[in-house]
C-alpha cells in the first residue's frame, strides 16, 4: 500500500466539505488532482471511499468514515512529529468547529477572535449546522468539535461543559402574563406553543410540559430561532427559549417580553462535544482551552 500524505489530506477535505469542488477550491488545487488522489487510495484499498449523490455533492461510504478518521489522525501524527524540531512550536494546522446554529451567531465569532489571538497559526473553519447534521459530521470527521446543546447526540461523545441555561418564556408586548414577575408551564400551557423544527429541540420543549403533567395547545413550528422570536413578538403564540440575544426586539423591530419560568426545570448546558474515537488535534485541544476559560470570564445574558 503506497498513499502519501497528501493523498490523505486530499481525502479528509473532501469529506469535510463533501465535494471534490469545494475542497479543491478550499485547498486552492485542481479539481483533477483532488479526483486522482482519492481514486488512487480507493484502488489501494480495493474498496470505494465515497458514492456520488446526484445534485448533492458525495458522501461516505461506511468504510469511508473508518479510512477517514484513521487518515485524520494520521495527519495529527504527522503534524506532531514536524513540529518536534521546535520546543515551543506554535499550534499550527487547520481546526473546523460545527456550531449549532441557534447559538452560532451568539458565541461562535467572540470564541473564535478569542483563539485567533492565542493561536494565530491555526486555520480556522466554522459551519453552521442542525442537531442532526452536527452529530453525523463530528462522527464523519467532517468537523472537529461541535458547540451545541447537549441534546440528541450518541452515547460515545465526549461532552465539555461551557455554561448552563435556564430557560425562559418569549411573550408579545401586551399579553396577559407580562405583568407576572414569573411564569410557570402551566400559565402558558393554554396559549398556542411555538417552537422551532429541529427535532431534537421541538421534543425537548414537549418534554419539559409533559414532565408536569401538561400538554401544550395549537402547536407551530419554525424553521429558525429568530422566525420564532418574531411570531411570538406578532401576536401569533407563546414559547420558551434557552437561548437569548441581547436586546429583546424581534427583527422586524417588535419588543418582546422574556419572563423567568418559575417551575424548577433542569438546566440545559452549552458544550463542546467531539468523537471520542477519533484523537483531538493540538489545535481542538487549545480551543477547548480559550472557550472554557473564554465562558468562564464572561457573564451570558440570560435575565
Amino acid at each position: 500500500m503506497n498513499m502519501t500524505l497528501t493523498q490523505l489530506r486530499y481525502l479528509v477535505a473532501v469529506a469535510r466539505h463533501g465535494s471534490v469542488t469545494s475542497a479543491a477550491r478550499a485547498l486552492n488545487v485542481s479539481q483533477p488532482s483532488i479526483s486522482v488522489a482519492i481514486d488512487t487510495v480507493e484502488k489501494n484499498f480495493g474498496q470505494k471511499l465515497f458514492v456520488r449523490q446526484r445534485g448533492s455533492g458525495i458522501a461516505l461510504t461506511s468504510f469511508g468514515r473508518v479510512a477517514v478518521a484513521k487518515a485524520k489522525q494520521v495527519l495529527v501524527e504527522a503534524d506532531e512529529l514536524a513540529e518536534l524540531g521546535t520546543r515551543q512550536a506554535a499550534v499550527s494546522g487547520e481546526l473546523v468547529l460545527g456550531c449549532f446554529e441557534d447559538l452560532a451567531p451568539y458565541f461562535a465569532p467572540a470564541l473564535i477572535r478569542a483563539f485567533s489571538q492565542r493561536c494565530p497559526a491555526v486555520e480556522i473553519v466554522i459551519r453552521d449546522e442542525t442537531f442532526d447534521t452536527l452529530g453525523r459530521r463530528l462522527s464523519d470527521s467532517a468537523i472537529d468539535l461541535g458547540l451545541t446543546y447537549d441534546l440528541g447526540l450518541p452515547a460515545h461523545f465526549a461532552r465539555i461543559l461551557l455554561h448552563e441555561l435556564r430557560p425562559h418564556v418569549l411573550l408579545p408586548a401586551g399579553h396577559a402574563l407580562a405583568s407576572l414577575p414569573a411564569v410557570s408551564l402551566a400559565d402558558i400551557a393554554a396559549y398556542p406553543l411555538i417552537t422551532t423544527d429541529q427535532p431534537h429541540s421541538w421534543q425537548h420543549m414537549l418534554d419539559l410540559f409533559l414532565s408536569r403533567g401538561l400538554s401544550p395547545v395549537a402547536q407551530s413550528t419554525t424553521s429558525s430561532f429568530e422566525l420564532q422570536r418574531s411570531m411570538v413578538a406578532n401576536g401569533f403564540g407563546v414559547a420558551v427559549s434557552y437561548t437569548r440575544p441581547h436586546g429583546d426586539l424581534s427583527y422586524d423591530g417588535l419588543p418582546l417580553i422574556c419572563k423567568p419560568l418559575s417551575d424548577p426545570l433542569p438546566m440545559q448546558r452549552i458544550i463542546l462535544a467531539h468523537d471520542t474515537r477519533q484523537r483531538l488535534s493540538n489545535a481542538a485541544l487549545a480551543f477547548i482551552d480559550v472557550a472554557k476559560a473564554w465562558f468562564s470570564a464572561h457573564e451570558i445574558f440570560t435575565s
